[in-house]
C-alpha cells in the first residue's frame, strides 16, 4: 500500500500564520482540530477560504488540515487563502497562472502601525486648543 501524497504550505496575513495540509479527498476541512464552524464565526470567511478551490476547479478534491495561530478571524482567513493556493501549487504547477491572476498567492503585506509617543494612536495628535 503506498502511502497518500501531502501537500504543505504557509501563510501569513497581518499576525496570523497557517500551516495547510492537502491531501486528495472529499472535501472535508478541519481548522485546528475543529471543524471551520466553530472557528469562523462569519459567512464571508468560509467563503474567502474556497476560493482558491474555486478558482483552480478543484472543489471538493482536497482533505485539508489546517492549523493556524494568531491574529483575529479575517486575517486567520487571509492567512489560510494563501497557503492554501500555495499548496494547490505545490500540487499541480498548471493551477499556477490561474491563482496568480487572481491574487491568492500575492502576500499582502499590511501590518498594524506602531504608535507613537506624544499620540493617542498611531496617528492620531491630542486635541488641538487655541486658547
Amino acid at each position: 500500500m503506498t502511502p497518500e501524497k501531502v501537500f504543505y504550505a504557509t501563510g501569513r496575513r497581518k499576525t496570523s500564520s497557517a500551516r495547510i495540509f492537502l491531501k486528495v479527498g472529499t472535501g472535508k476541512m478541519i481548522i485546528n482540530g475543529e471543524s471551520p464552524d466553530k472557528i469562523l464565526k462569519r459567512r464571508q470567511s468560509k467563503m474567502v477560504i474556497q476560493q482558491p478551490f474555486e478558482t483552480a476547479d478543484q472543489v471538493n478534491k482536497f482533505d485539508c488540515d489546517i492549523t493556524v495561530l494568531g491574529g483575529g478571524e479575517s486575517g486567520q482567513t487571509g492567512a489560510i487563502r494563501l497557503g492554501i493556493a500555495r499548496a494547490l501549487t505545490a500540487f499541480d504547477p498548471n493551477l499556477r497562472p490561474g491563482l496568480k491572476k487572481a491574487g491568492y498567492l500575492t502576500r499582502d503585506p499590511r501590518e498594524v502601525e506602531r504608535k507613537k509617543y506624544g499620540k493617542h494612536g498611531a496617528r492620531r495628535s491630542c486635541q488641538f486648543s487655541k486658547r
